[in-house]
């Protein structure tokens, strides 16, 4: 009986959860409220203190904060495998019609016509708006300002493989000692349904995966072993939200595997699904090697994200009264901000914009999108046909 009632909950997780999948437009922030409405105000599956308890952590951590939230939402409910659940539901809808566009694309050699410049169009309208946004949150003081530009500049001056990466590491850095009095204060207790172990074996794998991929990429050379080292480096370095994605993506995959007209095209049809933005990466996996590099490319680069946030809850008391940690943090999202602004240039302004026509139509998506708030979907329609309009 208690088995029936444990497949009967985790069952109403992933069905919940599948509604979000299909529903959700916006991009992280509107799936958080989304969350709000579905779980804490309708089902209350969680009341509104947890769950905001659970979003700060999400936002502490790389990878996917709407995701993750999701995740740790099914694993209040049904432990780790209500978590899996939720995941899944919320994953699927737009992995699947990513993954169909690719291959639509792939059989009919759409990538060829050219009204689909279009969409790269309105990868430039939410990226600019997204640097917008994190700079609000992020870059915040002159300090943070500063390492966001010096994250803008030596990512433009240094284009080279592990530039990302180092840009990252040195802003932690810097983070540590510029802002060594962070604010502190009490936090209330939230306890979750996995045991320190389990959490601790998370991490080990995370971090055992980011080690070992690499040089199984590397001597092996399998077009497999490039895709899951690719993809999971770029999941489990992402801070500071989804479409930070872009450039780590950008930098893996282009122009080896595939080139950028084919990129943003897919970024930008990424904005007109529901669901997590991470799911951009069904799209390539599929462009590089079919339905089966989709496949692999989603689960490649959502693993980190699922083995950290199964791997923090148990820890999170003590995670978020670190001093040190809140410190590097600061300096990580500020230089994300600048990483965000590279992208924008290079390679979305250089590969997208080629006249007066291009730069109208790309202002005429950012207002649609910041001011007037038009659904995302709407904006990829305008930028599809109004290239046509601006090009016949």
């Amino acid at each position: 009986m208690e088995h029936t009632s444990r497949i009967r909950t985790w069952l109403e997780i992933f069905l919940t959860a599948l509604k979000l999948g299909l529903t959700s437009f916006g991009g992280p922030v509107a799936h958080l409220g989304y969350f709000h409405q579905e779980y804490v105000q309708r089902k209350k599956w969680i009341d509104e203190k947890t769950y905001g308890d659970l979003v700060a952590l999400c936002q502490f951590l790389p990878g996917p904060a709407s995701s993750q939230v999701g995740i740790g939402i099914g694993v209040l409910r049904g432990g780790a495998i209500g978590g899996i659940m939720s995941f899944l539901g919320f994953t699927l809808p737009s992995a699947s019609l990513l993954i169909l566009f690719a291959a639509f694309m792939q059989t009919l050699g759409m990538e060829q016509i050219n009204w689909f410049n279009g969409l790269k169009l309105v990868a430039l309208a939410v990226v600019a708006h997204a640097v917008i946004q994190m700079a609000k949150s992020f870059a915040f003081d002159m300090k943070t300002k500063l390492i966001a530009l010096f994250t803008l500049v030596f990512l433009l001056l240094w284009q080279a493989p592990f530039a990302q990466i180092s840009a990252i590491a040195v802003s932690g850095i810097i983070g540590l000692v510029l802002f060594q009095n962070g604010r502190s204060g009490e936090h209330p207790t939230t306890r979750f349904p996995l045991s320190k172990r389990f959490g601790a074996l998370s991490l080990t794998l995370f971090f055992g995966f980011l080690l070992f991929l690499p040089f199984v990429h590397r001597f092996s050379g399998h077009h497999w072993a490039v895709l899951l080292d690719g993809f999971y480096r770029s999941g489990a370095l992402v801070f500071g939200g989804g479409h930070v994605v872009l450039p780590l993506l950008e930098n893996e995959f282009v122009p080896t595997w595939l080139n950028e007209q084919q990129f943003l095209t897919g970024y930008g049809m990424a904005q007109a699904v529901p669901g997590p933005l991470f799911t951009f990466a069904s799209y390539l996996g599929t462009v590089i090697a079919g339905w089966q590099g989709g496949l692999i490319a989603t689960f490649a680069i959502f693993l980190p994200a699922v083995l950290l946030i199964f791997g923090a809850l148990p820890f999170w008391d003590m995670l978020r009264k670190n001093r040190f940690a809140k410190s590097a943090l600061i300096g990580i999202n500020a230089s994300v901000v600048g990483i965000l602004a590279a992208a924008l240039y290079d390679p979305i302004w250089t590969s997208s914009v080629h006249s007066t026509k291009d730069v109208a139509l790309a202002a005429i998506l950012f207002a649609m999108l910041v001011h007037f708030k038009l659904p995302p979907w709407t904006v990829v329609l305008a930028g599809l046909f109004g290239w046509l309009l601006f090009n016949m």
